[in-house]
Formats: C-alpha cells, structure tokens, sequence
C-alpha cells in the first residue's frame, strides 16, 4: 500500500468491528512520528498488536481499525514509525470515543510503548471525500 511515500509492512491491519450505514465517514489517525531506539523495534510493534490493538478494536462507534508500519519513504519525508486509524460513522461518534473509559486504557499503553522511542505522536480527524 503506497500512502504519499510510505510503504505499509505486513503489521498492516484492518479490522473490521462494526457496520458501515452509509453516509459521511470520519477517521482519527494517530501518527507515531519519531525513531524507535536501537532494539526494541519487535517489542515495540509486539505492544502494538498484542496489547494496543485490541483496544482499539473496542472503541466505542469503532467501525474499522488499521495500523500500517512504515517500511519506506520519500528522501525528505518526516519519520513516521507508523500510522493508526480508527473509523466512525459520525463526528458525534468520534467525541464519545475520546471520553471513553477504553480510550484511557490505551494510552497507558501508548505512553509505555512511546518509552522505547524518541518522538510523538498527535492525531487528525478526516472525513472521506472520494
């Protein structure tokens, strides 16, 4: 899968957890940015789908979730260590899921996991257009 220059690895997952009606999609991404310290990139992406992504598919109003690892990308590019996405059917659907209990659940994860890197992470919420 080639998204503006980054090559998805075989972590590549989607799972689907819910119905799609129809109508406006909306996905918050999470976008880990940054480099994982020398060594602990299997540990790193073991929490990733061990612990977190099961999480994630428990999101309330999850319909879809996806973790692409990068694999290559443009000269010029930021480090990307990988992307999440998360699908709901509505916006409203998207503000229940950050004040969810399991939402809480995942960043302790998250907050171990990013110990074994140097970076952040930050999210976008997009609708589809096409």
């Amino acid at each position: 899968m080639h998204v503006i220059g980054i090559i998805a690895s075989p972590i590549y997952r989607t799972v689907s957890v819910g119905n799609h009606s129809g109508g406006n999609m909306y996905t918050r991404s999470a976008i880990f940015e940054g480099r994982i310290h020398p060594g602990r990139e299997e540990e790193f992406f073991r929490i990733v789908e061990e612990k977190l992504l099961p999480v994630w598919k428990r999101m309330p109003n999850a319909q879809a979730v996806r973790v692409m690892r990068t694999e290559r990308t443009d000269p010029d590019a930021a480090s990307i260590i990988m992307v999440q996405e998360i699908d709901y059917p509505s916006m409203e659907a998207v503000e229940e899921a950050l004040v969810s209990p399991v939402r809480l659940e995942g960043r302790v994860l998250t907050d171990e996991m990013m110990s074994m890197c140097d970076g952040r992470f930050y999210h976008l919420v997009y609708s589809r257009v096409a």
